[in-house]
């Protein structure tokens, strides 16, 4: 296991990699609002300002770089604007790629950006996609492919498949330093939760030097359980790892912790934007710069950098029922006087304490006035529920909130009433069942999530014909990707299916055919957790006719006939009726994970595979009965080109049976041609 170094970061080392590293920029957040609307994009820019001013080897980004799979042309803008003002320059880049580039980057332009002839790249981005900025639509495209074929960004670590992964690394080295980078962009958390568990995951090592490389890793995955599989343990990672990047979480915690099962270490940037008033996003925001050396041994260090752009935002609870000072106005009439004075005199300290530290942590300009400090976010959070006998009557949220317009960022929702969570208590069985207090009270936070609060509505009901699973993920889809006919395809293809499900019946009986369609419905529902049933997200229609008039007869497009269900519901009805079911995935959905698409291309092959071994029976009870991670061994293909360079792949049970001599004459390259910059090329073709 590598150790903590210190005195690594420095940038005259010819052996050390330094590594600039930070996830969840969420570029585009809020971006609509007067006050707000910036801070995502100014961010992002001080990050790589950073980077350019510390002079890093590369830039490391875990994931949801925007907020939205479709950003807008103003983030977008301002994205490739950061990227080109800092990571561009003339200043050659030290890093040798001793990998095969098209086994990792896709597309037109499957290498490395920094050994493109035509540009001039100083410090290399790479970056996985997150849940945010995941691909979708039509080619299955996402927004970080549009930077990859702009040279301005590596995107790696594709996930075409979730339930067939394959995970193979870059493989970069500076002087006697190797790193091997693997890279896993988001998949839905309890599909990659089932793919981990059945031995689905595959990792790649290189061939030689095993022991020499540093093993680093992004991924972009819940962090904690949420629920019983919607997250990925850290244990279901190999444990040659070295050290893991994890994105996703928003809470900073920037040092490293140490795996006491696998050993290896994990670091949580957090994001750099604060996209929901909660705890964890209320600590101090910060980058790091990871330096890497494994020149006598494996030894890295973490260098963490707060950032000072980042809008202050403080936060904090109360329970009125035990503050000294309101607590006995509680039995009196007419107490809302007294509880708002005293929640003004509250939200007034915090929007002091903002102001100081906001301050605290910025850095003195010379002769220059102090810059003033942004509108702070405020949140105050009251557990109002009364005594017995007593009663809190509290102001309006909103109107609350507008009192601070001016002085804080977030005016219409500095203060967030909730009650504590009553017993939960059954009504009469034709009332409709309704979710928990603690549900209905998200309504007022600014960032609702909106797939959990559509599982925990539907969890309170029972559904008879809809199937619930596929409920929330139409709904995620109309949400999140704008596909106004979610909701319609997902009904009117439901109630087919029931009804086409119906007729292959005998049971004509009341109740023997809702008890049928409540079957239906449950097998539904598995196929769709299993992966098994396909979900279109938008509808195919059939031809229109010759004579049909739109001015007379409206949209075909708006005809239930009009939509063209194809072979599909019957390959579902086949998969059902079949004992092994085709291996199909669902479209991504955007909520705390995705899953993948077989629409993407995969990656061109340049090397066939030996049989795999069979996994090592597990002896950790603690890895909830998940199979070894199997990584599948790889052999040169035979090439008439003498140039081929690329280091191979190796299973790591496989017998290192070459000697160490041969091992050295892979990595003993000759020196690349020098590379021609795009000035240069100029200056020459105008003598």
């Amino acid at each position: 296991m590598p150790a903590l170094g210190r005195g690594l970061n420095n940038p005259d080392d010819p052996d050390t990699i330094r590594i600039l590293v930070a996830t969840d920029s969420h570029v585009g957040y809020n971006e609509r609002d007067h006050i707000r609307g910036d801070d995502s994009w100014k961010t992002f820019h001080e990050v790589m300002t950073l980077a350019k001013k510390h002079d890093v080897d590369m830039v490391l980004h875990g994931g949801d770089l925007f907020h939205e799979n479709n950003p807008s042309r103003k983030s977008m803008y301002q994205v490739m604007r950061s990227l080109r003002m800092n990571c561009f320059g003339d200043k050659p880049c030290q890093l040798e790629l001793l990998s095969d580039a098209s086994e990792v980057f896709q597309g037109a332009f499957n290498h490395v950006n920094y050994e493109d002839p035509d540009m001039n790249v100083a410090i290399p981005v790479f970056s996985i996609h997150g849940n945010h900025d995941d691909p979708s639509g039509e080619g299955h495209y996402s927004a970080m492919d549009l930077l990859q074929v702009s040279g301005l960004v590596n995107y790696y670590g594709r996930t075409p498949e979730s339930d067939n992964i394959q995970i193979k690394p870059v493989l970069l080295q500076k002087g006697h330093t190797k790193l091997a980078l693997f890279g896993m962009s988001n998949v839905r958390d309890e599909r990659l939760f089932r793919t981990f568990r059945d031995g689905n995951v595959k990792f790649f090592r290189p061939s030689v030097q095993k022991d020499e490389w540093f093993n680093l890793m992004s991924v972009h995955q819940n962090h904690h359980a949420y629920t019983m599989t919607g997250y990925l343990p850290e244990s279901f990672l190999p444990d040659f790892l070295d050290l893991v990047v994890w994105g996703h979480e928003h809470e900073c915690k920037i040092e490293p912790t140490q795996n006491a099962e696998t050993g290896f270490h994990v670091i949580q940037p957090g994001s750099s934007v604060a996209t929901s008033l909660m705890p964890g996003e209320a600590v101090g925001k910060h980058i790091a710069i990871l330096s890497i050396n494994t020149r006598t041994d494996k030894r890295f260090e973490v260098t963490p950098i707060r950032l000072k752009t980042v809008r202050p935002f403080v936060m904090k609870e109360i329970v009125l029922s035990e503050e000294k000072a309101i607590k006995d106005v509680a039995k009196k009439d007419g107490n809302r006087t007294p509880i708002t004075k005293y929640l003004i005199s509250i939200v007034e300290k915090l929007i002091k304490q903002a102001n100081e530290e906001w301050h605290a942590f910025q850095e003195p300009d010379g002769d220059n006035e102090p810059v003033e400090a942004p509108l702070p976010l405020i949140r105050l959070r009251i557990e109002y529920t009364a005594p017995d006998g007593g009663h809190f009557d509290c102001e309006n949220p909103q109107r609350f909130s507008n009192r601070f317009v001016g002085r804080v960022a977030n005016v219409n929702d500095v203060v967030q009433f909730y009650r504590k969570k009553a017993q939960s208590r059954r009504t009469e069985k034709m009332e409709m069942d309704m979710p928990e207090d603690s549900v209905i009270s998200q309504l007022n936070v600014d960032n609702i999530k909106i797939g959990k609060l559509v599982r925990d509505f539907l969890s309170a009901q029972t559904l008879t014909i809809l199937p619930a699973n596929n409920f929330g993920d139409a709904v995620s889809q109309y949400i999140y990707k704008d596909d106004n006919t979610a909701m319609e395809v997902f009904v009117n293809e439901s109630l087919a299916d029931q009804m086409s499900h119906l007729l292959e019946t005998d049971k004509m009986d009341e109740d023997e055919i809702a008890t049928a369609m409540n079957e239906y419905r449950s097998k539904l529902e598995e196929m769709f957790a299993a992966g098994q049933k396909k979900i279109r997200t938008r509808r195919k229609l059939k031809p229109k006719p010759d004579n049909w008039d739109s001015d007379m007869e409206g949209s075909w497009a708006d005809q239930p006939g009009a939509i063209d269900y194809g072979d599909e519901r019957d390959d579902d009805n086949d998969s059902m009726a079949s004992s092994v079911p085709p291996k199909t995935t669902a479209t991504r959905g955007r909520g705390r994970g995705r899953g993948g698409r077989t629409t993407a291309t995969p990656s061109r092959a340049t090397t066939k595979k030996t049989p795999v071994k069979a996994p090592a029976k597990s002896t950790a009870a603690s890895r909830r009965g998940k199979k070894r991670v199997q990584e599948e061994e790889e052999e040169e293909e035979e090439e008439e080109e003498e140039e081929d360079h690329d280091v191979i792949m190796l299973d790591d049970d496989d017998d290192d049976e070459e000697e160490e001599s041969d091992a050295e004459d892979l990595f003993t390259k000759p020196a690349p041609p020098k590379k021609t910059t795009a000035r240069q090329k100029a200056a020459t073709n105008g003598r």
